[in-house]
């Protein structure tokens, strides 16, 4: 589960490899929730999941504050949170311009947590 505020080049990597390792794992879902009230975002999301050929990845919108009951950093750029049956294994929180290619390395070196049998 991906929370963001906004979509740039670092989301979209982020999202990509994602994607990538959901149709690996074939037993992973993944989702992005944008949390921003930006009137254009419905098409900039439809553009980045045909631009990246998004097929397994549920791409959403909620109000700034994010979803109710989640308490989103008001200060993340991008939230990550992995779970298994409703309880949290990992999250990760990056404030603007924090996503590096580095540290999308470092949330995907954690997804073995969510996928152990």
């Amino acid at each position: 589960m991906i929370f963001a505020r906004e979509i740039n080049d670092s989301l979209t990597s982020l999202v990509k490899k994602v994607e990538e390792a959901n149709v690996k794992a074939k037993r992973m879902g993944s989702f992005v929730v944008v949390c921003s009230d930006d009137e254009g975002l419905k098409d900039k999301l439809k553009s980045m999941a045909d631009k990246q050929g998004l097929k397994n990845t549920a791409l959403t919108i909620e109000n700034p504050s994010g979803p109710r009951g989640y308490d989103i950093a008001k200060d993340a750029d991008v939230t990550v949170v992995m779970y298994v049956n409703k309880t949290v294994k990992v999250n990760h929180a990056f404030k603007k311009g924090e996503l590096t290619d580095t540290k999308i390395e470092r949330v995907l070196s954690d997804l073995p947590k969510i996928l152990e049998k």
